[in-house]
């Protein structure tokens, strides 16, 4: 029997009952039908604006006070009809959500390879337009041969991975120990990086060729990929690439730099940070820098608490707004890069010598396995918070459209001259907060990134933010990557053998998280080795360099070769079941806790 709470949320119309779905109360409509509702969308108010409530989803919160917010808007599926405001709203809510970490990568490289402000400036444009594009590929869910698809079907945005991120760095120190990239040496031995953009298209060339790794992985059957890849892999890997990149990048930028200025030189351009140029240059580590970055920090934390469900999906945006006003105001923004960025631009407006480094194949192709590992780990929680079923073979189909989507885009992004652009989690947490998974929602998401990375002037803008400011909210940004990965592990049911094989895993990870130099002179006392073998040290030096790459390794080569015993396979099978039937009620339960 019916409670008359439940009679109550029945008799609620659709704007306002939050447990059903809108799709589920719109037939389904021929073409000429739809024509007639969108002339009828696009000339009424209810068209526009509908019966949302927009009080709630731009309403400050008010701490410990649960009463303000009763009720939750209604649940809009993957077809829904949506009214435009809204879906241009949630749209822009994705798209700001994502472009933290959309231009962190392109910053990175450019300050990793010394380049000038204009190409910095369009490698931001670039990131950001290939993922509009790309993002249109994954959401379109298009039906190719022998029941296989291209996309997932669902908001699954793609951008910069983090994980090409973490390997490119490697790749690009061993360019500049090798000599592919030439430094400078002061006369008190400090060593300062030339500008080297052909080490960026040496990346780019090298990722393109790879990509085939990923697309023949998407052609596997779902089974062998979960057997090759399971929650435990995926999360150890994933929690390596957000732990090393806060070590890496989070909190060097904070202090004021994660260049050459970090050694603290005595002479040279990188006594100060970022430079002896910089309008207001300082050590390395200074209190005003670290000051500057913790402003940021907060500011997400205060956004989180009091701000409304629209500004905590883009609290990261917040905090570099506020400390961008507040750095702005007190002398530390150089506003060159904005002056010299063009007013409109696009794709190949700067272009790369795109090459191949052999020794950096052997790492991208890891690359490209932990990017299908990721893809498999974010489409299924997407699938969750849009309330689509995460079993059978609909599902199985939007995993397998995902990773192919996910391997010609990184075949399609080095030839948009930027790196790998892989599925975006981060979007998943604005579907959960807003009810709405509608993929109108996720195409103004791309015509929003495709328009910022149009207007030069806005990458000018990014490329503007003091380090401080952008290290502040790169570390909670690379935080939250580990998080993630540790929500994956969380699913693991820790048997004897699951311990030992993350162990085992975590001991490499660890190990070159925390001594990154451990395995750089590894192949050092091989005498006049032929250019072939040099090349494979150097390959096996970068893979064993980079923490997730090697914990990824250890871990999957492991898990394959340890057997299980029949009682653990037995209670890792009844976790599994366990955690499905968990992840089925995730949807109608927890988005609503989360808000």
């Amino acid at each position: 029997m019916a409670s008359p709470d439940n009679v109550l949320q029945s008799q609620l119309p659709p704007a306002t009952n939050p447990d059903v779905p809108v799709a589920e109360m719109s037939p389904t409509l021929s073409s000429s039908a739809r024509l007639s509702r969108m002339k009828e969308k696009v000339t009424t108010k209810a068209g526009w604006f509908g019966g949302y409530d927009y009080g709630w989803l731009c309403l400050p919160t008010i701490p410990f006070l649960r009463s303000s917010r009763t009720r939750s808007p209604p649940f809009y599926a993957l077809d829904a009809d949506m009214p435009l405001v809204l879906a241009a709203a949630s749209g822009l809510q994705h798209a700001l959500a994502m472009l933290a970490g959309l231009i962190t990568p392109p910053i990175i490289f450019a300050s990793a390879l010394n380049l000038d402000s204009q190409t910095s400036s369009y490698m931001i444009s670039a990131s950001l337009i290939g993922s509009g594009i790309l993002s249109l590929v994954q959401m379109s869910r298009i039906k190719l041969f022998g029941g296989h698809y291209l996309g997932t079907g669902l908001i699954s945005v793609v951008g910069t991975s983090f994980s090409a991120l973490s390997t490119a760095n490697a790749i690009f120190d061993a360019m500049y120990r090798d000599g592919t990239c030439s430094s400078v040496i002061a006369q008190d031995g400090t060593v300062t990086r030339s500008p080297c953009p052909d080490a960026y298209g040496k990346v780019l060339g090298t990722s393109l060729i790879c990509s085939f790794l990923e697309i023949f992985l998407s052609f596997l059957p779902h089974r062998v990929l979960k057997r090759l890849f399971p929650p435990m892999i995926t999360g150890t890997v994933v929690l390596m690439i957000g732990a090393s990149l806060v070590g890496d990048s989070g909190a060097p930028n904070w202090a004021g730099g994660a260049n050459d200025c970090q050694s603290r030189p005595t002479s040279g351009i990188f006594q100060l940070c970022p430079t002896i140029f910089a309008p207001r240059p300082l050590p390395w580590g200074s209190p005003e820098f670290i000051g500057l970055g913790f402003l940021s920090f907060l500011s997400i934390i205060l956004t989180e608490l009091f701000g409304s469900p629209f500004l905590k999906n883009i609290s990261v945006i917040v905090g570099l707004a506020v400390g961008c006003i507040v750095a702005g105001a007190t002398g530390y923004i150089d506003g060159s890069s904005i002056t010299s960025a063009p007013a409109i631009t696009f794709l190949w407006v700067h272009t790369f010598k795109i090459s191949v480094y052999p020794p950096a194949i052997l790492p991208m192709l890891a690359v490209y396995v932990s990017l299908a590992m990721e893809a498999i780990g974010d489409i299924t929680a997407s699938a969750e918070v849009s309330r689509v079923e995460v079993e059978g073979e609909d599902f199985d189909s939007r995993i397998q459209g995902g990773i192919l989507s996910d391997g010609l885009g990184g075949f399609f992004s080095a030839l948009f001259t930027v790196t790998p652009l892989s599925i975006f989690a981060q979007n998943n947490g604005v579907i959960a907060i807003t009810r709405c998974a509608n993929r109108a929602a996720g195409i103004w998401c791309c015509f929003f990134l495709i328009l910022f990375g149009v207007l030069g002037k806005v990458s000018g803008a990014f490329l503007a933010i003091p380090n401080p400011v952008l290290g502040g909210v790169t570390t909670f940004l690379f935080a939250s990557v580990a998080v993630s990965g540790l929500r994956v592990l969380s699913f693991v049911s820790f048997t004897r053998r699951d311990r030992f094989v993350l162990a085992a895993a975590l001991s490499f990870g660890f190990a070159d998280l925390l001594q990154p130099e451990v395995f750089t002179h590894l192949f050092d006392g091989v005498d006049n080795p032929n250019s072939g073998l040099q090349g494979l040290f150097n390959s096996i030096t970068i893979v064993l360099s980079t923490p997730f790459l090697a914990a990824g390794i250890i871990g999957v080569t492991l898990n394959l070769v340890l057997p299980q015993e029949r009682e653990e396979r037995m209670v890792e099978e009844s976790s599994e079941e366990l955690d499905l039937e968990e992840q089925k009620k995730i949807p109608a339960s927890s988005e609503d806790s989360k808000v």
